[in-house]
């Protein structure tokens, strides 16, 4: 065959599409990998925890299981400590509480397309065998409770999270945050978009990744999530694409510019993002609503939801935000925002230098 044939575009799709086929039996082979060692796992587990009660052994039994185990199959997934992971673990999602959150599990419209039909015993067990092991340690070790625990499962699930962004995420304490910020959501928007938008929002949000002082304006803080795109929008979640900063708008004859404007995929509509330094006052609903109101009649198709607001202020007491929003016909959210502050200029030489660090340490 001529290279023509080779260059040709029908070659190249032919080519792309044997690509994707072999790229998702890859995928699904790995899925059902991982799925076969979690269902072992989760049976070792079980087991341990059978023959030290029913027949009073002790810690020592899984040093020994490791040791033996160890011998026959080179692996390092039956070291001791691996082990003592797998008995917890197991321990963890058989408690007694689980009934109670198998009953959540099956009214949250996350689940329904992640999982078979099944019983109550097997729903947990189906979806934590979703994420690696990896990700089941790091889950069961720095969660309280089951409920927290479920909903890492399925936010990793959901977004594809790796291990490093879902330890930052638990540490940020991303569970208690989600879906608490004061919205008129519910009044504003139809079923289920308004549950969506909601479950979108934090408060609040955590901006740990800059350092500023206390006196920083609405500029500096702009400037540096700007710089810091990558990090803002980990920040605020999966579904926000950035369109632009200072997005100027020709109202009549006036312009006017937006802080931060970004088009959410899931929720199909522009967010506009106004930034505040200080405390949450009434009157910046009136200003928001505006844009919201040239955002939707200026820059909107027919194919996008309602443009959403979001007010990132640096605190706000939660009863006057709600009044603010109580007759308000466009739908925004009002959070508060946290930032590292920058190290005091007067404090900064009396502190090690990296140079004394690695010399302290070693390195």
């Amino acid at each position: 065959m001529s290279k023509e044939v080779f260059d040709s575009k029908e070659y190249k799709d032919w080519l792309n599409e044997i690509k994707s086929k072999i790229s998702a039996s890859q995928i699904k082979a790995a899925l059902k990998v991982n799925a076969e060692l979690l269902n072992l796992y989760w049976e070792i587990g079980k087991e341990i925890n059978e023959k030290q009660i029913s027949l009073g052994w002790g810690n020592s039994v899984v040093k020994q299981l490791s040791k033996d185990l160890s011998l026959e199959f080179d692996s390092k997934g039956f070291s001791s400590r691996n082990l003592f992971y797998i008995q917890k673990w197991y321990l963890f999602y058989s408690s007694e509480k689980v009934p109670q959150v198998v009953a959540l599990l099956k009214n949250d419209k996350k689940i329904k397309d992640l999982v078979s039909k099944g019983s109550n015993k097997s729903l947990v067990k189906d979806i934590i065998q979703l994420i690696p092991w990896g990700h089941n340690r790091e889950i069961m070790s720095k969660c309280k409770n089951l409920d927290e625990a479920i909903f890492y499962v399925i936010e990793t699930i959901q977004n594809n999270w790796s291990r490093s962004i879902l330890i930052h995420q638990i540490e940020s304490g991303l569970y208690e945050r989600q879906g608490k910020a004061v919205t008129n959501f519910e009044l504003t928007l139809p079923k289920p978009q308004s549950d969506l938008a909601k479950e979108t929002l934090k408060n609040p949000y955590n901006f740990d990744f800059l350092t500023l002082g206390k006196e920083a304006q609405e500029k500096d803080l702009e400037d540096a999530l700007v710089k810091h795109i990558t990090n803002f929008l980990l920040e605020l979640g999966a579904g926000f694409a950035y369109v632009g900063r200072q997005y100027h708008l020709k109202v009549s004859q006036n312009d006017y510019y937006l802080d931060l404007l970004f088009y959410h995929l899931k929720l199909r509509c522009y967010v506009v993002i106004e930034l505040k330094s200080v405390a949450f006052v009434p009157e910046f609903v009136g200003k928001l609503n505006f844009y919201l109101s040239a955002v939707d009649d200026l820059v909107k198709t027919e194919h996008d939801n309602p443009t959403i607001g979001i007010l990132l202020c640096k605190s706000k007491d939660k009863v006057i935000a709600e009044y603010a929003l109580r007759d308000i016909n466009k739908p925004m959210g009002i959070s508060e925002y946290n930032l590292t502050e920058a190290i005091p200029e007067n404090l900064k030489g009396s502190l090690p230098s990296i140079e004394d660090l690695e010399r302290e340490l070693g390195i």
